[in-house]
């Protein structure tokens, strides 16, 4: 158990990155931010924010992420689409919603194909459902 653990864990993707945001008021500033990806959940990747003294982190389909770098991708609370900075640089940009608020961020286009990439080497795509294990997941559920 704790071998698969280990293993786990040596296969876990993160890419710390900068994303420059647009908070609902219309302000801007620039956030630290990390994507991650495990491949114990081989279908999502997390996008966690540095705010002082906390941390929000949003989970959404890596296939979302993925699309949203050629084509507008998304529904409900994620969207995401392709666009040039004002520079001309491939950026992605990625809208979150939720009750509490709402926020339009940036990336550069390279930092998400790098961390994609990166996810891709550890769980190819579409090769998501051999690394999935419903067992524990149904497992997960029934304790909560």
């Amino acid at each position: 158990m704790l071998d698969a653990f280990k293993d786990s864990v040596a296969n876990d993707v993160s890419h710390d990155i900068s994303m420059d945001c647009v908070d609902a008021l219309g302000k801007a500033h620039t956030l630290e931010a990390t994507l991650g990806y495990e491949p114990t959940d081989p279908f999502a990747v997390t996008l966690t924010f540095y705010v002082p003294g906390d941390s929000v982190v949003w989970t959404f389909s890596r296939d979302l992420l993925a699309d949203g770098l050629h084509e507008p991708a998304g529904d409900g609370d994620v969207h995401i689409w392709p666009e040039l900075d004002v520079q001309g640089a491939p950026t992605v940009l990625i809208e979150l919603c939720s009750p509490d608020g709402h926020l339009l961020a940036s990336a550069a286009a390279r930092d998400i194909r790098y961390f994609l990439a990166r996810s891709y080497a550890v769980v190819a795509d579409g090769a998501e459902e051999q690394h999935f294990d419903v067992e524990s997941l149904l497992s997960r559920l029934l304790t909560n």
